[in-house]
Parts: C-alpha cells; structure tokens; sequence
C-alpha cells in the first residue's frame, strides 16, 4: 500500500477576524501561511446589502489574486437579516423569502470572486412548525437556491448543523434525496460537527462525505456540546481526521471556523496552523509506519 498524499488546503473563517477589517484579515490570513478563506458574508466583511456590491466584489477577486488565497462563501452571519433573531429567518420560515434573497446574492457574489462553494444549513425547526412541514419548506426553498446556482455554475455546499433540521451526514443525504440529488448540491462537513453529533467515528464521517464534499470546516468539539473550540481543546483524533480527508482526494479548503476567538485572532489563526501542521507530520508518520509493517 503506497503512502497517500497529505496535502491539505488550509484556510481560515473570516468570522474569526470579526474585529479585522476584510483587507486586514485577508493580509494576516495569507501572511500566516493558509492558502484560503472561508467568507462569511456579513455587515462589516463584503455587506451583500451595501451599496456598489459589483464594485467591491471586482476589488476583492482582485485582492484574493494577489494574496493567493482561495475562497468558499459562509451564509451564517447571525444577525445580517433580522437585527432582533439570530440567523433568522431561514428556509424553515413561513415566509423565507429575505433568506432565500440573500442566498442567491451570495451565490452571484461567489460566482463573481471565482470561489469554489456557497455554503448554506437549515436552520432551526421552531416547535410550532410541524417536522413534515419543515421538510417540505426545505425542500421547496433549497429547490429555488439549487435553479439559481446551477444558473451561475456555483457549487452549494449544504451543512449538517447540530440542532438544525439537517444536523448529520444522514440527513443530507435525505435532503439530497428529495432534491433529486442535483450536481451542484454538495456536502459541507464540520469536523468538530462529527464529534459533537455523528454516531460514527470522525475518520468514518470524512470517509462516508467524501465524495460529496464541497467544503471543510475545521474546529474542536466534546461529544454531545455544540461549543467550537480550539485545535486540541476537544475530542476530536486529527491526524486521524486529516489523514482520512487526504484519502478521499478532497482538494478543496479545510477552513479554521474559530468565531468565539475573535478577541486574539492572529495568534488563534498562527497557532491552529501550526497545530494544523504537527497533525499532518503525525498522519503521515503513523501511515509510514503502517506501510512498512
């Protein structure tokens, strides 16, 4: 058995830069050695709502050239649409029309800056909304964003959320399913997320999203608390995690999703690249040493 190839793609989550201006953080992400970002559209990083949107969209494809950094867009601004409800509303709602605007402006933005996702949840099913009827509105919701990528030739990458309506690998398959399983509809994985909810193993999630995946998230995670913490604070094995990712041939972004730990940014962003680094270093050790026995 040959060694597989390590390589990963690193990038970091622009909402972990949440007191950077987008400039900034962009300059210290690609100072820091990652080779993308993961753009949460949001008021104060690229505002859809803002005005000469074609303008800034030009401007910054021009400065992610520059810097060498590839893209993936994040639609999970908590308060850009209602200023009163975090994340509201969502595909969930009775009316989601704001939202579903909002996800066909991050899809042309996306197209706009070459990036290689959109990615997108369900959101939380309220108690007075039946599980049929939260399904069927999904359904119908992620049927009008998949005509609209597949429109703009954009990849959507839809996450499994704990405590969403699609909170596991399991459900998104389901979601797929009553898609019609679209070409464009792909898999954002969560590492952490996997720990948190998955009954499988980490490793064996990477390995059964494979060849769906579209996007990576990367943050630490306890079993059963949806609390994203930093690399080795948590639970999850990443060499392990890493290892099984380079094995399914992923070649898109693994992104350091850190939002709580804007307050230090830079050091957050410089030590989990490290920490990124030592993971692999071990994968590949482990995996030497696996091949000559």
């Amino acid at each position: 058995m040959a060694v597989a190839d390590m390589s990963v793609r690193f990038g970091y989550g622009s909402n972990g830069f949440a007191n950077h201006r987008l400039e900034d953080a962009l300059a210290v992400i690609a100072d820091l050695g990652y080779t993308g970002v993961a753009l949460t559209l949001d008021h104060h990083h690229l505002d859809p709502y803002g005005p000469g949107l074609a303008r800034r969209v030009e401007a910054l494809a021009g400065r992610l050239d520059r810097l060498r950094l590839g893209v993936v867009i994040e639609t999970g601004a908590r308060y850009l649409l209602d200023p009163w409800r975090k994340h509201a509303p969502t595909l969930l709602d009775d009316d989601p029309g704001v939202r579903l605007d909002f996800l066909r402006r991050a899809i042309r933005i996306g197209a706009g800056l070459g990036a290689e996702a959109v990615s997108l949840w369900a959101g939380v099913r309220s108690a007075a909304v039946p599980r049929a009827v939260a399904w069927e509105r999904l359904t119908r919701g992620c049927h009008q964003v998949v005509a609209a990528a597949d429109a703009a030739g954009m990849r959507l990458g839809f996450e499994p959320e704990p405590g969403m309506l699609v909170q596991t690998i399991d459900d998104w398959f389901k979601l797929r399913g009553r898609l019609g399983a679209p070409g464009c509809f792909g898999l954002t994985l969560d590492i952490g997320h996997c720990r948190c909810v998955e009954p499988w193993p980490v490793p064996d999630c990477v390995a059964r999203a494979g060849p769906h995946l579209v996007n990576v998230q990367i943050d630490d995670m306890r079993r059963g608390v949806h609390e994203h913490l930093e690399l080795g604070a948590g639970e999850v094995d990443f060499p392990a995690a890493l290892r099984s990712l380079a094995e399914t041939g992923y070649r898109g972004l693994a992104a350091v999703e850190l939002p709580r730990h804007a307050h230090a940014a830079p050091e957050v962003a410089r030590a989990s690249l490290a920490f990124l680094a030592a993971a692999l270093a071990t994968s590949e050790t482990r995996e030497a040493k696996e091949v000559s026995h």
